[in-house]
């Protein structure tokens, strides 16, 4: 079965870096395209974005609706809690 690819694009600011770093920790099968305006990121069928680990990049208290801030586009159904932001598709809707 063929899976579709979720993707964020955020925009090259020192802020997002942080939330990109945060990703690459808790997705490793997530990829990352460095373009000079943006940041895409990828991922098989699922991408989290944890608060505690953006927290932890940024050394304060991150909300997820800061993503808003730095956020270009996305592609994917989002779940989005005080703790952290989720594009999924499909059955990857669930946690594993």
């Amino acid at each position: 079965m063929m899976v579709d690819n979720v993707f964020l694009a955020l925009q090259s600011v020192d802020e997002a870096r942080y939330i990109v770093e945060a990703i690459e920790d808790d997705n490793p099968e997530a990829k990352i395209e460095y373009q000079p305006a943006m940041m895409r990121i990828t991922a098989p069928g699922r991408l989290t974005i944890k608060r505690s680990t953006v927290s932890e990049k940024m050394g304060r208290d991150w909300d997820p609706q800061e993503l808003q801030l730095v956020l270009v586009t996305f592609g994917g159904n989002v779940d989005e809690t005080d703790d952290e932001f989720t594009l999924y598709w499909g059955e990857y809707s669930k946690q594993d």
